[in-house]
């Protein structure tokens, strides 16, 4: 086995190989930028070395520099992780040239399965099936369009060398395909330096379930079933399980065997994902492969009792493959949710910034995991905005959703926004939880996903009272040690009053001290409430009755109380909280978030309409237009493409046309 491997890539599966390396006796070296130095991914392994600025461009791209690094350290092979170089054939020939192992598949299998119409030409010549489209090379646009008519409307566009949902347009009448085409291949060119493209049938109500296969040098393949991945938005997974819940056993067969027979028609080795669109009878159409380990593996992982980590290690030093297809079994169900730094209820903005406190789920063989987060730790725009992955197993997949909203009421996060109410409002959606599964479901449970849940009487109580349990540990502690006995029979007087502002609105809870504890008075209702804080972000409380533990969190402005996987913020109120003028000039546009410029659609003195696009920013992945309030004139423009911004900066002046104004 190797004794020293690089992992050439960052955070959580970064922390992940290293874990199984440790498990086998392997050294690690890292590789780390300027935001990167004190990562949880640099602490954890043997040896790190550092590769450049922020931007990975300048550092977790730089093929040079990772090879030098492993060549410094005496690393014999280069665990690529995913995302980053993990696909790219020109870093794993590099490897190649320099006598190190890569730990991914041979370079002949990432060219073949690189470029989309050429991976469903090969897959097409071992009979994979394919979706009804045109994937050749002509690209002329008269001709993709008579080929769009013959396939009929709706259409999928897609960029060849396209991923991440970038460089895909859908089509839904034959007036639009021209101008759709155009700008896809706009896309395409500037995100992947190539503009070809293929054509589509669109699936309607399609689901995304992939196959986990495994290949290695001794020409063994098997696959470890399969992921159902379609709980998406903009074309990027938000939950993800194993194995893929009512589907017809032969469909799914047939499936894992396309997935095999395609990893075998490029002499696949490692670890592979063969991806497709299924229909909602099941029938399966081959759409990619990614020759990598998927962000989803610990659902696989879950079910099968496998390390698909150390698998790859094995098989990249050249082992047989662990196991063959008829050692594989399926053990229960598997859940995967990513926990993310955004917004939900702000169209998934990313959220920037530094997590004050922060609170995982207690691990065991139900709960995993995966991360490269620490509390303190900061959420840049250089990466990718994931917290962690949270990964739960039942005995079968009711059993799965019952763990998983456990746990997520178990995941705290302060500081910025994030996803884990979203998250859970998911898992009790009555589409997933039937199991009605397709690529649409966000957008069709809109309505219950993107209703924030209102905090209940009895939570707007609690919170009052935990502030106020607070207040009289301030006042009987010098020192941080918490009290383990009721702090209301401490020094207490009869009447209390507990003002805060929620969802702003002013709200008051008036506590009367009683013999065993005190009564709380809110919006004419009396409610018998005792408790005691048991540490810094644990309350336990009686509230009618009714004994509980409520998690919290506090800093100068906000008290937070995390409740069955929601999140209630309750402020403080100050003196003129609230009055303070925030607004900028009206004349100027400011950025919404951090990020960098990517284009800049207008000059100063430039006239415009209401909603016209000005600017584009991408943050986080993800690309944002910045719009025309109005109609009217640009008097200024402050920042030129490739331009980093801060959330706040002005990007242009604006001003009203007259008429407007008036």
């Amino acid at each position: 086995m190797f004794e020293k491997i690089l992992i050439a890539n960052r955070g959580e599966i970064a922390c992940r190989v290293i874990r199984t390396a440790k498990k086998l006796g392997i050294a690690t070296v890292a590789v780390y930028s300027d935001a990167d130095a004190q990562s949880q991914h640099v602490k954890q392994a043997d040896e790190a070395i550092y590769i450049g600025e922020s931007p990975a461009a300048q550092s977790y791209l730089q093929i040079e520099r990772i090879i030098q690094a492993a060549l410094a350290t005496g690393a014999q092979a280069i665990h690529p992780g995913y995302g980053f170089l993990s696909e790219n054939d020109q870093f794993a020939e590099a490897c190649e040239k320099n006598n190190i192992t890569f730990i991914g598949p041979p370079v002949a299998a990432i060219l073949a399965m690189g470029l989309k119409a050429t991976s469903k030409a090969l897959m097409e010549k071992a009979g994979v099936p394919l979706t009804p489209g045109y994937h050749g090379t002509n690209q002329d646009a008269t001709f993709l369009k008579q080929q769009a008519d013959q396939i009929g409307y709706p259409v999928l566009i897609k960029a060849s060398a396209g991923g991440g949902g970038k460089g895909m347009r859908l089509v839904e009448r034959e007036a639009d395909f021209l101008s759709s085409l155009a700008s896809c291949k706009s896309e395409a060119k500037s995100s992947f330096a190539n503009d070809d493209v293929l054509i589509e049938r669109y699936v309607i109500q399609p689901r995304h379930i992939e196959v986990q296969v495994f290949g290695d040098t001794h020409g063994n393949y098997v696959h470890l079933f399969e992921r159902d991945c379609s709980v998406q938005r903009r074309h990027q997974k938000v939950l993800e399980e194993a194995p893929a819940p009512l589907m017809p056993q032969h469909k799914l067969e047939a499936m894992r065997q396309a997935a095999i027979d395609a990893a075998r028609a490029v002499d696949y080795v490692g670890a592979g994902t063969v991806e497709f669109i299924v229909e909602q009878d099941g029938t399966a159409y081959f759409m990619e492969m990614n020759t990598r380990l998927q962000v989803e593996h610990p659902v696989t992982e879950m079910i099968t009792g496998q390390d698909l980590v150390e698998w790859q290690l094995r098989v990249a030093y050249g082992e047989p493959l662990p196991k063959q297809q008829h050692e594989l079994q399926i053990h229960g169900h598997a859940i995967e949710a990513r926990v993310y730094a955004e917004e939900p209820e702000k169209g998934f903005l990313p959220a920037i910034g530094q997590i004050s406190y922060l609170h995982y789920p207690k691990q065991n063989q139900h709960v995993r995991v995966d991360s490269g987060i620490v509390e303190g730790d900061e959420i840049t725009t250089f990466y990718d905005p994931m917290i962690a992955k949270l990964i739960v197993w039942g005995e079968n997949r009711e059993a799965a959703l019952v763990q998983m909203h456990h746990a997520l009421g178990q995941f705290h996060v302060e500081g910025l926004g994030n996803n884990i109410a979203f998250l859970d409002r998911i898992i009790r959606c009555d589409s997933f939880k039937n199991a009605k599964l397709d690529t649409n479901l966000i957008q069709r449970e809109d309505a219950f996903l993107m209703n924030a849940e209102v905090a209940s009487s009895e939570t707007i109580v609690s919170a009052a009272f935990i502030e106020l349990l607070k207040r009289f540990h301030q006042q009987q502690n010098a020192n941080p040690v918490w009290s383990s006995s009721p702090l209301w029979r401490v020094n207490v007087k009869t009447q209390y009053g507990i003002k805060l502002q929620l969802n702003q609105q002013a709200i008051e809870v008036r506590f009367t001290a009683i013999d065993n504890g005190f009564i709380a008075h809110y919006q004419g209702q009396e409610y018998p409430i005792q408790g005691q804080l048991l540490d810094a972000h644990v309350a336990q409380l009686n509230l009618n009755g009714k004994q509980s533990k409520l998690a919290f969190s506090v800093d100068a402005d906000y008290l937070t109380v995390f409740e069955n996987g929601q999140t209630h913020k309750f402020a403080y109120i100050r003196p003129n909280y609230g009055n303070v003028d925030t607004q900028h000039s009206e004349g100027n546009l400011k950025a919404p978030m951090p990020g960098v410029i990517t284009q800049v659609l207008v000059e100063a003195n430039a006239q415009v309409k209401k909603d016209d696009i000005l600017l584009t920013l991408e943050a986080m992945k993800i690309e944002y237009a910045i719009r025309a309030p109005r109609d009217g004139v640009i008097t200024s423009s402050y920042f030129q493409a490739g331009d980093q911004v801060k959330a706040g900066d002005e990007l242009v002046e604006f001003q009203a046309l007259a008429e407007e104004v008036a």
